[in-house]
């Protein structure tokens, strides 16, 4: 059995998150440069998150299964490139309906990668999946920050057009894990029915937890469409917004870095319960109060909801220990799906009523979330689901 984390590996997939959630990234900061483009509601503006969200989550689990039965690791580098290349496509886009058709196409890569990636990251972690997932999240997390941070610059710069340059990062980080996938082919359990031996799948469990990331779900992907916007509505430039957007993200990943291993020793569930129950009041002071104790308390929401990834994934792979990819699918999939349905939910309680108000109803879902929390089942004693890997 694997004692530690086996760096070579995890250094590949966490830059191949780090290169598609920095497409995934990209597309909140694109968001104001479109809307003044194209002349956007609030509504047709959240469209263009749901375009991405949905394309993400609806087809995730598919992959997820395609992962679990049959393996599928050319999804590992076809998924970045395919995610590089529609966001960056998208922003040069000459019409509406194409962005939203190539955002939607990018948001497929990122659906593609994700499953494949959570289960090697797996693997490579030996009986500290928590941790070594927080490492692999942690690539993912900083990608995202610094979407928006790489491209308000580059379209504030060269305009819309430059966001074609956007697609360079994920484009070598493909090529680099096509390089990595024979030394990661040696992780792949040699026994697949001894590896699914470890536990009876809990759908149960499952459910609830999933219901819990929906309704985190809400507040998070609300927050990341509507932040900028918030800011640019009360008299702030784009940049500023977006600047917010990079604080909440950069903390996100710092907090990956903290939760994570603090989960490994004090419970994951017990760690959903802490994380979950600061949101509500965390946003509302983002809210209500603004300014510097807004800031900050934004970016404690980042550390909380971004931090907490972690431990929703390594959960759901504890309540499904049969499949890896689907639970890892179904957890990322519930969130990034719920989150696109209510950002344009939230873009339509923007337009009837204002903005502030649906900021509130992002305040407010959190505190279901944790309820549900109370009743999450504590998890088996964690086995590792994975053999020694063996020297390519």
């Amino acid at each position: 059995m694997r004692v530690g984390i086996d760096r070579r590996a995890m250094v590949a997939l966490s830059s191949g998150h780090l290169a598609t959630d920095f497409a995934s990234g990209s597309v909140p900061a694109l968001v104001p440069f479109l809307v003044e483009r194209y002349d956007l509601s609030y509504t047709q503006a959240a469209l263009i998150m749901l375009a991405a969200l949905v394309s993400s989550s609806v087809v995730q689990p598919v992959f997820g299964l395609l992962s679990d039965r049959r393996g599928a690791m050319w999804l590992l580098p076809g998924g970045v490139a395919l995610a590089g290349a529609g966001v960056s496509l998208a922003a040069a886009a000459p019409s509406y309906l194409l962005v939203v058709a190539l955002i939607f196409c990018g948001g497929v890569g990122v659906a593609a990668f994700h499953p494949e990636g959570s289960k090697f990251a797996n693997y490579v972690s030996g009986p500290r999946r928590a941790s070594g997932m927080a490492l692999f999240n942690i690539g993912g997390n900083s990608g995202y920050a610094l979407g928006p941070i790489v491209a308000t610059p580059l379209v504030v710069w060269l305009g819309l057009k430059g966001g074609l340059l956007l697609a360079l990062p994920p484009l070598a980080a493909a090529a680099a894990l096509a390089y990595a996938l024979p030394y990661l082919r040696g992780f792949v359990p040699e026994r697949p029915r001894e590896r699914a031996l470890v536990g009876e799948d809990r759908r149960g469990a499952l459910v609830l937890l999933l219901a819990v990331v929906a309704l985190r779900s809400v507040a998070w992907f609300g927050l990341l469409t509507f932040v900028p916007l918030w800011l640019v509505e009360r008299g702030h430039s784009e940049a500023d917004g977006n600047h917010l957007l990079s604080l909440m993200l950069v903390s996100g990943a710092i907090g990956t870095l903290v939760i994570g291993p603090a989960s490994d020793r004090i419970g994951h569930r017990r760690t959903m319960q802490l994380t979950q129950a600061a949101l509500a009041p965390l946003a509302l002071v983002f809210v209500l109060v603004g300014g510097v104790p807004g800031a900050v308390a934004l970016a404690l929401v980042g550390a909380c909801v971004v931090g907490s990834f972690t431990v929703t994934m390594v959960l759901s792979q504890e309540y499904l220990p049969r499949h890896l990819g689907t639970a890892a699918g179904l957890s990322i999939g519930m969130a990034m799906g719920v989150g696109g349905v209510a950002a344009v939910a939230l873009g339509a309680v923007a337009d009837t009523i204002d903005l502030r108000t649906a900021l509130l109803v992002c305040a407010a879902t959190p505190a279901l979330g944790a309820i549900l929390c109370l009743f999450l089942p504590a998890p088996r004693t964690p086995r590792d689901f994975a053999p020694d890997p063996v020297a390519p």
